[in-house]
């Protein structure tokens, strides 16, 4: 095991390669290659988890579409320099979707691929929840749900009062919306104007051990971000067009936020809109399954 995390040179390489043919290719064919690394970022995830025999599979496989799209279609950000300062910002407040972060980080070139088989070992950098200063390219220490939307607004709002050029991204679950401090962040982050800001709320609409529905009703969700002054977009989460529309949207002078409506466990049909798979690890047969679907 490693406990020094470092760029690789040859994946930071393919990344760029990755991203320039992606901004290049017209929208039906831009739409096709995230799709496809997408598959192939799952198809890491499934790997992943299945050898560490621990993880949060279902929002992994929700999110990384996501996590997709911005990264090789929307962020600015250098896996050579992850501290270049003005570099967009991602905040993962659902942290315990690590894994889904840390194959995306390696997939871009932040650290090696064969870390990944460090994942949520014994005193492993790539832990079960992000840390910051453990792995490159992780901007905030994520875990307790409710706190990453905060986070996001003070670093906008920094960002702001230095007239910085660097957007701030926040990826939310739905389940943690229950929590009161975001709506106490959504108030600032209108308050001042943040239109650097932009969230996402993974609305899988699952959450541990039920639906969000049943523990807590969150609709009418876009009429709430509205009523708080945000500018709100809905899309297909698995729709990468869609998403990069969203993201690539004009600023309007408020922040904003991207409700993209996902499946937990996009991509194994056992796994799909299946709530025990919010903290379930597949064994060894299913990780044979999930990965033949995935191949397709």
């Amino acid at each position: 095991m490693t406990n020094t995390l470092g760029p690789d040179p040859h994946a930071a390489n393919a990344w760029s390669r990755r991203r320039a043919a992606i901004a290049a290719a017209p929208p039906a064919e831009r739409a096709a290659l995230l799709a496809a690394e997408a598959r192939a970022a799952r198809r890491d995830i499934v790997r992943t988890i299945g050898h560490a025999r621990l993880g949060h599979i279902g929002g992994d496989l929700s999110i990384i579409d996501v996590l997709t799209t911005l990264y090789n279609g929307v962020l600015h950000v250098t896996p050579e320099e992850p501290e270049w300062p003005a570099r967009d910002r991602l905040v993962l407040s659902k942290g315990h979707c690590s894994c889904a972060l840390y194959v995306t980080l390696a997939r871009a070139g932040f650290i090696s691929r064969s870390d990944l088989a460090d994942f949520a070992a014994d005193l492993s950098p790539l832990n079960g929840h992000p840390a910051h200063g453990k792995v490159p390219g992780v901007e905030f220490s994520t875990g307790p749900l409710g706190h990453g939307l905060s986070e996001a607004v003070g670093v906008a709002l920094g960002t702001k009062l230095q007239a910085g050029s660097s957007r701030v991204y926040v990826v939310l679950g739905d389940g943690e919306l229950q929590e009161g401090s975001n709506w106490e962040a959504a108030m600032a982050a209108a308050q001042y104007g943040l239109a650097n800001l932009v969230a996402t709320v993974d609305r899988n609409r699952l959450q541990q051990g039920a639906r969000t529905e049943e523990t807590n009703h969150l609709e009418p969700l876009a009429a709430k971000w509205a009523a708080f002054g945000w500018k709100v977009i809905e899309a297909d989460g698995h729709d990468h067009g869609q998403l990069l529309t969203a993201y690539r949207s004009e600023p309007d002078g408020r922040p904003t936020v991207v409700i993209a409506h996902t499946v937990k466990g996009k991509g194994v049909s056992f796994m799909e809109d299946r709530v025990e798979w919010h903290h379930k690890v597949p064994t060894e047969d299913q990780v044979s399954q999930a990965l033949a679907e995935l191949a397709q």
